[in-house]
């Protein structure tokens, strides 16, 4: 039996992810994209997972489009081409709203999709030799279903030059263009993705996922601000009063470790 695609494992808070087709440099293809969709819908309603790691195996992240795929694809009806962008997008934004936090380790090549893989992620952290494209205008193509994901982390400014060039650009450039947080070498890229996810397993659970909701809705809404400023008021009444809320604020109160801080 051929092993999955898609890895996961879970300890102590923490599930990680693995794309697992190193041979095709994790391409995607019609199985990983609905795997990977199944996954995270699965892990969203787990409420032992906290921190969700995506990483892959081999010597590249992703490599976007499968060779094979991308042949398929071509002999495709609009409703077929229709239905396969929509699948693709489905994967996008159930890994971009996931309730849990998430962290992407990012090394080698993360090119088309697999550059809004680590763009819908929380954290992203890559190795100095990752790198990274938009490289469908070379196919005549555009990055069409990724571009929000995209635009919202890097900006229209670098959007505009990287969608149109379709070139490759460092883990430097990146780190410079917002896409990623941190780069560290090689082989601290696991262990520095564990450190920030067992800090954030310190934080209170409900309290993370409430922030994740508050920086996206704070973006959408901003320039309603009657509606912001009433809903952001009532986001911190609600979590202040619950008991989540509560422990937080007694524990610091008292000088005491909160109820869901596990050592």
């Amino acid at each position: 039996m051929a092993e999955s695609q898609v890895l996961t494992t879970f300890e102590n808070g923490i599930t990680t992810i693995t794309l697992n087709r190193p041979d095709k440099r994790n391409a995607f293809n019609d199985e990983i994209i609905q795997t990977l969709t199944d996954t995270l819908e699965k892990i969203a309603n787990d409420s032992n997972t906290r921190v969700v790691i995506l990483q892959a195996k081999g010597k590249c992240f992703s490599a976007g489009a499968d060779l094979s795929w991308m042949q398929k694809m071509a002999n495709y009806s609009f409703a077929e081409n229709q239905d396969d962008a929509l699948a693709l997008s489905k994967l996008m934004y159930t890994l971009n709203e996931l309730p849990q936090a998430t962290i992407a380790l990012v090394q080698g090549h993360a090119y088309g999709g697999g550059v809004a893989l680590v763009a819908c992620c929380d954290i992203a952290i890559a190795n100095p030799t990752a790198n990274f494209c938009f490289s469908e205008t070379k196919f005549g193509l555009i990055p069409a279903v990724i571009s929000p994901f995209i635009i919202a982390k890097i900006g229209e400014h670098a959007a505009r030059r990287l969608f149109l060039t379709a070139e490759v650009f460092s883990a430097e450039a990146a780190l410079n263009y917002g896409l990623l947080h941190e780069v560290v070498a090689a082989d601290a890229l696991t262990i520095r993705g564990h450190e920030i996810a067992k800090q954030i397993c310190q934080n209170g659970p409900e309290a993370v996922k409430a922030a994740k909701v508050l920086v996206r809705d704070t973006v959408t809404k901003f320039h309603d601000q009657d509606y912001l400023r009433k809903h952001l008021a009532k986001c911190i009444a609600d979590i202040r009063i619950s008991p989540e809320g509560q422990e937080g604020l007694q524990a610091f109160l008292e000088k005491r470790q909160a109820n869901w801080i596990k050592e």
